[in-house]
């Protein structure tokens, strides 16, 4: 059963978070007590201006009204991928989905909300991030077609070449 809602998943079609992730922001802000609408009022707005966007070179995540805050990672760059969710999520059928990279904070780079099928959400993810590091090691073992990818070789070859050139004419042996 699990392969069949994974064969109809399409992160593409992500746009915006479920409605549900509304009524959980709710349900947060309640349990502040009586700072119910400082904690609702932002959370609101960040439900009302999140956007996702899934594309061929990574994921997109903007959100915010007066501060708008928008990451992109390419799926190269992200280390490991969390499923985390407390008890309101699951009795909601929510989960978050954080995505870590190698930037050495402890958080991480992008927590997506408001997704139902989490799990597939996840196993796309795992096999994009495994996609884009296998063309990376397949190309890896190939000599660079990319001249700015030699640069650093060239140079240091440069760099041996005129140490070994002013040794040679201080009359020291290399």
């Amino acid at each position: 059963m699990a392969t069949n809602t994974e064969f109809h998943f399409d992160p593409k079609s992500i746009k915006r978070p479920v409605e549900s992730l509304a009524r959980y922001y709710g349900l947060v802000s309640l349990l502040s007590g009586p700072f119910f609408p400082f904690a609702f009022v932002p959370l609101y707005l960040k439900y009302m201006t999140l956007r996702y966007q899934f594309d061929e070179s990574g994921v997109s995540m903007s959100w915010g009204i007066l501060f708008k805050r928008e990451i992109h990672l390419t799926y190269r760059r992200i280390q490991d991928i969390h499923l985390t969710q407390n008890i309101l999520q699951r009795w909601m059928g929510l989960a978050t989905v954080a995505i870590q990279t190698a930037s050495g904070s402890a958080g991480p780079e992008m927590s997506i909300e408001g997704v139902l099928q989490a799990d597939a959400l996840r196993d796309y993810l795992y096999r994009q991030m495994r996609g884009a590091r296998g063309e990376k090691e397949a190309t890896s073992h190939e000599p660079a077609q990319d001249a700015s990818a030699d640069e650093p070789l060239v140079l240091l070859r440069e760099i041996r070449d005129l140490l070994k050139a002013r040794s040679l004419s201080e009359g020291r042996p290399s």
